[in-house]
């Protein structure tokens, strides 16, 4: 496996999945550096533990220098734009803040020397398959740029990576959900997941839930999807970048997922049981592009020695809820810029930091 604390460069580490990555690399004894613009990110999402750099992750001599300097020898690039539906309106943009950013961090990583790189892709390469269950295989045809941009990008990490001799990998996410089981990191307040908007409405945040189609052919009649643990999925970029750093076989891309999926009325009904308090839902029409079912074959990660922790999606929710809970009880932010450690809480004592399992036995190397 990699060598003991090892430093890897974290670009979008202060996002949602970022700042769950970049806390199990720390519980796994990996020095880690952050490089956010905090467009959409907070500063105080990133675990103190690690090197914070405000910059844009664009500017190739800066990340250049913060590489060489680190001595970083693997990038974990998480950096981007990520809502398909709105990259419909604003195509360019996720060409330029995905695509064209991808080749600039591999830039960087050719000017210092960084031989080994993990892509934070998505399972919008697909498009609309044929079928509901996802393996590698199954012929990418995005329907959105956002799916396109990350394909694309893909790509172009493979044809370098040949030039290179950079070793690779690029993850597709399912549907991320859950936040970290002893409350240091989960979602923002302006996230769009179905498990967060349940969440809200339940909490009483918003009125109504919207349903986006009920007629589909599923069990219920409702969509169909796969949803994946946060921190199951932080230890998948560790398990990989390890593989990676240390010349074990890595497939070029590989699908995050649980390959089960829940419908949008037994997540409503999770909801409801782990809170308590029913969520309020409305039926809408479908929305352009909605598949009935999308649900990942995650056999090649799985055969690499990921096992995931809480494939429950009681434990996801209950996860997500604990730490809504908690963020009512936080201050009002501050200018994130300037933070430089998580803000206070009142009236509600700190967690003691809990380790994914996955991770426990790295500690103390």
């Amino acid at each position: 496996m990699a060598q003991a604390k090892s430093v890897v460069l974290v670009t979008g580490g202060a996002g949602y999945i970022g700042s769950h990555v970049v806390l199990a690399l720390l519980d796994s004894g990996h020095q880690v550096v952050v490089i956010d613009n905090l467009s959409t990110g907070a500063r105080s999402a990133v675990d103190p533990r690690a090197t914070f750099v405000l910059a844009e992750v664009e500017d190739v001599p800066t990340v250049t220098s913060v590489m060489q300097r680190a001595k970083a020898e693997a990038v974990i690039h998480m950096a981007a734009s990520i809502s398909a539906e709105d990259s419909l309106a604003r195509p360019l943009d996720y060409y330029r803040n995905n695509t064209a950013v991808t080749v600039a961090v591999l830039e960087s990583c050719l000017k210092a020397g960084v031989g080994s790189f993990v892509f934070s892709s998505s399972a919008a390469v697909y498009g609309a398959p044929p079928q509901p269950l996802i393996d590698e295989t199954t012929v990418a045809h995005p329907a959105t740029p956002y799916g396109a941009s990350k394909l694309m990008s893909e790509r172009i990490i493979a044809d370098a990576a040949l030039a290179h001799a950079i070793r690779h990998c690029s993850l597709r996410y399912f549907n991320v959900a859950g936040a970290d089981a002893g409350g240091r990191a989960g979602q923002g307040p302006a996230a769009r997941s179905l498990i967060k908007l349940a969440l809200d409405t339940a909490l009483g945040r918003r009125d109504l839930l919207l349903v986006y189609g009920a007629d589909f052919d599923t069990k219920d009649g409702s969509g169909v999807r796969d949803y994946v643990h946060v921190a199951d999925l932080a230890a998948a970029h560790v398990l990989v970048l390890q593989r990676l750093m240390s010349a074990a076989p890595v497939p070029e891309v590989l699908n995050c997922g649980y390959g089960r999926g829940y419908t949008v009325f037994e997540v409503i009904e999770a909801v409801r049981r782990v809170t308590g308090r029913p969520a309020a839902w409305q039926l809408a029409p479908r929305r352009p592009g909605d598949l009935a079912a999308v649900v990942a074959d995650s056999t090649r990660i799985k055969a690499l020695g990921w096992t995931p922790v809480y494939d429950n999606i009681e434990a996801m929710i209950a996860h997500a809820y604990e730490w809504e809970l908690a963020s009512s009880f936080r201050e009002p932010a501050r200018s994130e810029a300037t933070e430089t450690r998580p803000r206070p809480t009142r009236d509600r004592p700190r967690l003691p930091p809990k380790v994914h399992p996955a991770m426990a036995p790295q500690l103390g190397r």
